[in-house]
């Protein structure tokens, strides 16, 4: 292609493209908390858990979202709160960290009441032996001292 007819193409594009497609709708703080009340429900959790095709639970999540006066459909549910979760699993992951300072995310208490139980939302921590050695040789000095008086 000529540079001007790649131009052209790339500006035809541009214009054929669906307004919803560019941006998400930004949610409110009402929006939020309800959203994450109807996702925490445990018939609601019960199904995403058994469930490999969720799209009739968020279908049930956006009429439950509806009958609160919201107007999110069942995909924007399940992004939204695939980027809670998301967001709540970076706050639990830093803070997972020795020597961090603590990190939260918006509606951490909430998202942790839901999530903080789900096996795949823990990171995976490591331990640290320095301080386990520390702790039995602290043992085996006291054992030893013990011994030795007798």
């Amino acid at each position: 292609f000529a540079r001007q007819e790649w131009s052209a193409l790339s500006a035809s594009f541009q214009v054929a493209m669906p307004p919803h497609a560019r941006r998400a709708p930004v949610w409110s703080n009402s929006e939020l908390l309800d959203l994450i009340t109807v996702w925490g429900e445990e018939v609601v959790q019960s199904q995403l858990r058994s469930s490999r095709r969720n799209f009739d639970t968020f279908g049930q999540v956006s009429r439950d979202m509806m009958e609160r006066g919201h107007e999110q459909d069942a995909l924007q549910c399940r992004i939204k709160v695939k980027e809670l979760r998301s967001a709540y699993r970076k706050a639990r992951k830093a803070n997972s960290r020795s020597g961090a300072p603590p990190t939260t995310c918006r509606f951490y208490k909430e998202l942790d009441a839901i999530l903080g139980s789900d096996p795949t939302s823990i990171p995976s921590t490591t331990v640290d032996m320095g301080e386990r050695e520390d702790e039995e040789e602290e043992e085996e000095s006291r054992t030893e001292g013990a011994g030795a008086g007798g």
